[in-house]
């Protein structure tokens, strides 16, 4: 599902990734793990196509995205691609059903079929009674889940998570790391998920220890 090769990247004099190699498959649930300044989100920044290398190749399915230009990249990672942050990103002025819909309307979906997909999310994840509510009327958790129902709403195949869990209490955070795993057992999504928790860590298929910008374990 996913293969980056040789990724190097700099900040000015400051090298933060160092000839990184990694591959995950079709279904798996991969977390990275290191301390700060090790390298992880500026890896999963890249292995998104949010950021790029400044040397190297990564591969998504097929397509070497890489490769792509701007405008190519932008539409393919609309559609192939779902992110969750630390930091929801929901749009304040939007209720529920309006913030989950804007990938697919982005995409080209009209308002009613995005609408009955937000709705069938939303209620995928125990919202079913906060279609109408706006963020503010959210608690930290499902605002989360907010987040996670817009990543999925145009049904990428690979699904970045950047400490999705870091701003949640123990209880939200045990069930949002549950509802990865139920995702991926139902769906058969691809996770990359950045953490430092080591419960979500323990549920993944494989833990990859990053140190000074390389991948050591």
């Amino acid at each position: 599902m996913l293969k980056a090769k040789a990724i190097q990247k700099s900040y000015g004099q400051l090298q933060i990734l160092k000839n990184v190699d990694l591959e995950v498959k079709k279904g798996e649930i991969v977390t990275i793990l290191g301390a700060s300044g090790a390298g992880k989100s500026t890896l999963l920044n890249i292995l998104g196509t949010l950021d790029k290398a400044d040397s190297g190749n990564v591969t998504i399915g097929d397509t070497v995205v890489s490769g792509l230009s701007n405008r190519d990249l932008s539409a393919y990672r609309n559609l192939q691609i779902g992110f969750v942050f630390q930091f929801h990103h929901l749009l304040a002025e939007f209720n529920a059903i309006e913030n989950v819909c804007i990938p697919a309307l982005i995409a080209g979906t009209s308002r009613s079929v995005a609408e009955q997909k937000a709705q069938k999310l939303l209620e995928r994840l125990g919202l079913g009674d906060r279609f109408s509510h706006k963020p503010n009327q959210l608690s930290g958790g499902e605002q989360q889940r907010v987040a996670v129902a817009r990543a999925l709403i145009n049904s990428p195949s690979l699904i970045f998570a950047d400490e999705p869990s870091g701003n949640l209490d123990s209880a939200n955070a045990n069930e949002l790391h549950q509802l990865f795993k139920n995702l991926r057992d139902e769906f058969d999504q691809t996770f990359v998920i950045v953490t430092h928790n080591e419960h979500l860590a323990a549920l993944a298929d494989r833990k990859i220890i990053m140190r000074d910008g390389s991948i050591v374990e």
